[in-house]
Parts: structure tokens; sequence; C-alpha cells
């Protein structure tokens, strides 16, 4: 499936710079201990099972299976992988319009954390803020935090709009897209990651029936979350 190995790529890069980071930092400690310095024998050890802890993890959260799309016309898959904890409507003028229905679905750093687009279509809206770094689990990060808000035109129904605000959190600062305005997607495909514990938006038209409830996980890329009807 397209951008696939991206996730897998971040991940190995910040296991290399943290491996970098590391071997600096026991260079200083060994200098350290040779001019006179006193430092625990076990310094070394420590630093390589930290390493190895973090290697781990990383390896894990840059996890990326590939989703299970589920067959059928006029439906909205969820956008990333969490649970639903907002459901409510709202103003979105940029790309929507005006009033829509809003999913809000928050990702800890124990859920995948690469996106996905929730209908086939062609991405006609793309615009990037710079903001905060308010804790995501705060419904309030979508008005303030650094977002990117990509916007959908659906190929069914064809026309129908249906927008995704990418939203980093407290720890997770970068949004990395893999879409641009004018690609064409696939329902499913990939579109971005976010690194480290975030929140991801859908806004929905009126006359779209959502289907999950609060409290729902959501897969990204599998779960329909609504219909057009």
């Amino acid at each position: 499936m397209k951008h696939s190995g991206k996730a897998r790529k971040a991940a190995f890069k910040l296991i290399l710079l943290s491996l970098a980071a590391g071997a600096v930092l026991w260079v200083t400690v060994f200098l350290a201990a040779v001019i006179g310095t006193v430092i625990s024998a076990v310094a070394l050890p420590v630093l390589l099972v930290l390493w190895f802890l973090f290697t781990v993890f990383t390896i894990y959260f840059f996890r990326d299976p590939n989703p299970r799309v589920p067959m059928g016309a006029n439906q909205v898959l969820a956008p990333a992988h969490g649970k639903v904890d907002v459901i409510d409507t709202v103003v979105e003028p940029k790309f929507m319009g005006g009033e829509c229905q809003r999913v809000s679905i928050f990702l800890s750093v124990f859920d995948v954390h690469v996106q996905n687009a929730p209908v086939g279509g062609t991405v006609t809206f793309f615009n990037y803020t710079i903001g905060e770094f308010i804790n995501a689990l705060r419904v309030e990060s979508a008005a303030h935090n650094e977002n990117a808000l990509v916007g959908f035109e659906a190929a069914q129904p064809k026309g129908a709009k249906v927008g995704v605000r990418l939203i980093a959190g407290v720890i997770a600062r970068r949004i990395v897209p893999f879409v641009q305005q004018g690609d064409a997607v696939v329902a499913g495909e990939r579109i971005s990651l976010i690194q480290f514990g975030s929140r991801a938006d859908i806004y929905l038209p009126a006359n779209a029936k959502i289907k999950v409830k609060l409290g729902d996980r959501v897969v990204g890329g599998e779960t329909v979350v609504a219909v057009f009807e």
C-alpha cells in the first residue's frame, strides 16, 4: 500500500539519533572518569539498557499495520487509531464552510500513529497551522495546538466534503504529512504520521450519519465512523 514503510524509517532515524546522543554522553562520562571525576562503574551498562528500552518502545510506537479496508459505498472510515471522546457540532470555516459534525479521536502513546484517508477521492485542501502544544487529552487542543487540516472531496458520494484535522500534543510535536493538495487518494491509504500522543478530528457534513459513539475504540482505515445516506 502507498506510503508503507515511512513510519518505520522515522523510527530508525530516531533510534540512530538516540544512539549518537548516547555515544556522545558515554564519551563525556569516560573522559570525566579519566580526569579523576568520581563516577559509577555501571554508567555504560545503564546507558545501554536505557537505549535498548528506548529502541524497543520506538519500534513498537512506529508500527504501521496494513488496514483491512471494508468494502462499501458512501462510507467514512476512521482517520486514526484511538478512542472517540468527543462527538459534537462545530463551525469549521476554512474547508467545511461553516457548521458541521465533529468526531474527535484521542491517540495515546500506545496507539498506532499513522493516519489514514477517511474516503477515496481528492485532497482539495491542506493547511498547516503553527500553534501551541497543549495536552491532547484536552479538547481545546484542537483550537490552539499546532495542526494540519486536510480536506477531502469524496468520490462516493461525489463531491462530499470530509475534513481531517491532525493535532500535535504536549509530547507529539511533529506532524509528518504524506499527502498534499491535489493528490488522489483511496480510502484507508496512509496520509500522515504524528509522532507521540496526539488527536485527530474528523469533520462531517450534516447529511452524514455517525455510526460510532463516545468511548468507542476505532481503527484507522478500518472502522466505519459515518455513512452518507
